[in-house]
């Protein structure tokens, strides 16, 4: 199988520590002996604090996109040194680039690639464009709710919906540079058009992740509950 892996940068780089790098890719190099990956970074509170700091200065939306790509990209590149020899050296700047280094046989991993696109957006476009068999967005929040659980006590997570009743739920999502949301609307219509089935889940634990890709791999759902959740076609 050919997965996309969306991790974000508040899983990946939170406190800047060099065990959850490490973690992940003990897991991503075990995952590798079965299984084709492409790896999206997302950039965390670094990002969202330099993005902070460029608005403040008077930098527009694409400006800020511009320097919250560039701490993806460092995220990534932390990863490929945690991965080692089992990793592509350098994060791709395009999907075009990020098809000829799936093609050596390595990990790959990248960050942001162009204004206007989180890197939820990156993993899913990625994914259609490489003919992937699964997305994976290991998140800091523990799947898809009707609404934000933290200021709604009544929000309800969904445990399977339809990529249409994706697109319906975070379409509301304002579209700016460090925006949070589980799936931001771009991604979500990619997955619509594309008809990857996906998976939303908290990322904080690979081994978790890897169990998530790993039932998936044999057509396994018995776990569902506990994935996160389920978006299909």
């Amino acid at each position: 199988m050919l997965i996309a892996l969306s991790v974000g940068g508040s899983i990946l780089a939170k406190d800047l520590s060099p065990e959850s790098f490490r973690a992940y890719a003990e897991v991503l190099k075990s995952l590798a002996k079965e299984h084709k990956l492409v790896v999206v970074t997302g950039g965390g509170v670094a990002a969202r604090d330099y993005i902070r700091i460029a608005r403040s200065l008077g930098a527009n939306e694409t400006e800020s996109d511009y320097i919250g790509i560039s701490i993806t990209r460092l995220n990534a590149q932390l990863l490929i040194t945690a991965l080692g020899d089992d990793a592509y050296p350098e994060p791709p700047c395009d999907y075009k680039e990020a098809w000829k280094a799936l093609s050596s046989g390595k990990i790959v991993v990248m960050g942001g690639v162009i204004p206007g696109q989180t890197t939820d957006a990156v993993t899913a476009i990625v994914a259609e464009y490489l003919q992937a068999d699964l997305i994976v967005i290991a998140t800091s929040v523990d799947g898809v709710y009707s609404a934000d659980p933290k200021k709604d006590p009544n929000a309800v997570k969904y445990k399977t919906i339809t990529a249409k009743e994706l697109v319906n739920i975070v379409i509301s999502t304002e579209m700016k540079a460090g925006s949070q949301s589980p799936v931001d609307p771009l991604a979500a219509k990619i997955i619509e058009r594309s008809n990857i089935n996906t998976i939303v889940m908290h990322g904080a634990d690979p081994e978790k992740v890897a169990d998530v890709i790993m039932q998936e791999s044999i057509g396994s759902t018995s776990k569902e509950v506990h994935l996160g959740t389920r978006i299909v076609g």
